[in-house]
């Protein structure tokens, strides 16, 4: 049921073309959630600022908040999206489905994260004071804490626009997991 359309190039403001154009040129596409962004004429620039600020987390490390909270938000569109950036960024398949249940046994740092992530999502922004304190044991500094909170608003957003929205998912099909999170 989709509620948003996905809009096109023409159907947009001139600013919004201009972002379409540069995406089309860098992805060989527009993904239809930046495109649905394009609804408003400031949105989709101001998220792809947001998205693409300078930050203390590797790639890696920014892929496994999206894929933890993409999964506790139940995102198929993030979750589809980020399946395929992990895997771009080294996760093997068992690694990305381990990563979404907000563990990651493969890796402690990682594994720190994934838990933290899911901890602070589950909770509505309250982590418990276990998963802080292995974050930070990890080796994560409160520059990195601040970092992680930024990426998980980041994919609130994007999971939010999706899951009002309800347009096509046009990346492959995340797998489901076994087991639900929450």
């Amino acid at each position: 049921m989709e509620t948003i359309n996905v809009p096109e190039r023409n159907e947009v403001s001139e600013n919004n073309q201009v972002i379409f154009d540069n995406l089309n040129s860098k992805l060989g596409f527009v993904p239809n959630l930046y495109a649905t962004f394009a609804h408003s004429e400031t949105a989709l620039g101001d998220y792809l600022t947001f998205q693409n600020r300078k930050s203390s987390l590797k790639a890696k490390e920014r892929e496994v908040i999206n894929l933890v909270v993409s999964q506790v938000n139940e995102c198929e569109y993030c979750l589809a999206a980020h399946t395929a950036l992990g895997k771009m960024n080294g996760f093997t398949d068992d690694q990305i489905l381990e990563i979404r249940t907000g563990e990651a046994a493969f890796d402690a740092k990682i594994d720190a994260l994934a838990n933290f992530v899911r901890d602070i999502t589950v909770n509505r922004s309250k982590p418990s004071a276990e998963a802080v304190t292995r974050l930070f044991e990890a080796g994560y500094t409160k520059e990195n804490l601040i970092d992680i909170n930024m990426v998980i608003g980041d994919k609130i957003v994007s999971n939010f626009i999706h899951g009002s929205g309800q347009f096509a998912v046009d990346f492959p099909a995340a797998p489901k997991l076994e087991a639900e999170l929450v």
